[in-house]
């Protein structure tokens, strides 16, 4: 797991609801049970500060960091896509971008990278599909110098001619396997933390079971039960996520409420 990634985690799943700011030395605290060692977590924060996520501020516990309004929005749409609450159903239209002559290869990966994040699937290399329109696709797109038009379409054929449509952007089989994978993997980890088990276990599981659950935010589009295989993996696989991010979240929320605390019990001694 690397320390920019888990920030962005920590950030979204526990520090956003509290107000989105943490002294440094609680962001360390949070990352050590991950095995995150202290100058990976500063290096990290010092290079999301430079990318315009973060910002620093003085805490009464000492030197932190807030998101900025970019990461919040970002974050919290994270946390929609992974806690699916904006299950909304399909009009049958199709959101299509089609880009101008393809860019230089680092700079088209990069542009295909993001729009695979906000749900779009290639189907050539200058045409994108996806079945809603993407939350600020047009500032990426204009961010990025990229010409293109946009277009809202329907198929002729109705919805068979739509499934085909998707068939041609995503790969429905290897989602669908990775998502049976996720949970093979995941389940005997969890099977290990019960009622009696400490915070701290309780913490460290639940945070690697939704970093490992938002990787699926760069895979599946999250499309419409009517496009999708019968006995689709995914919908298994997000009801053992939900079940078990739900046990564990008091204790995990006991543990990040106790590594706050403590930064701020240290400076209110060190202050007397």
């Amino acid at each position: 797991m690397q320390a920019r990634s888990a920030l962005f985690d920590l950030y979204g799943d526990y520090l956003r609801p509290r107000g989105g700011r943490a002294p440094v030395a609680a962001l360390v605290r949070l990352l050590a049970p991950l095995g995150i060692a202290p100058p990976a977590v500063r290096t990290a924060v010092s290079r999301m500060v430079r990318q315009g996520w973060l910002h620093p501020l003085r805490l009464t516990s000492g030197p932190g960091y807030l998101i900025t309004s970019k990461a919040a929005r970002r974050l919290d749409e994270a946390a929609a896509r992974i806690y699916r609450t904006n299950r909304a159903g399909w009009d049958g239209r199709f959101d299509l971008i089609v880009l101008e002559a393809p860019t230089a290869r680092r700079e088209r990966q990069r542009l295909g990278a993001n729009l695979t994040y906000l749900g779009y699937g290639m189907l050539d290399e200058r045409t994108w599909v996806a079945t809603r329109p993407g939350a600020d696709v047009d500032a990426l797109l204009v961010e990025t110098g990229v010409g293109y038009e946009r277009f809202t379409a329907t198929h002729a054929a109705g919805t068979s001619g739509a499934m085909a449509v998707v068939r041609r952007a995503w790969d429905l089989e290897e989602i669908g396997n990775a998502y049976e994978t996720f949970v093979a993997e995941q389940r005997p980890l969890l099977s290990q933390v019960t009622p009696r088990s400490d915070d701290e276990l309780a913490y460290a599981a639940r945070f690697r079971l939704v970093h490992a659950w938002r990787t699926f935010l760069f895979r599946d589009p999250q499309l419409p039960p009517a496009l999708l295989p019968e006995r689709w993996a995914g919908s298994n696989a997000a009801a053992f996520f939900d079940r078990h991010a739900t046990r564990l979240r008091p204790a995990a929320d006991r543990y990040v409420e106790s590594c706050l605390d403590a930064g701020l019990r240290a400076a209110r001694s060190k202050g007397s």
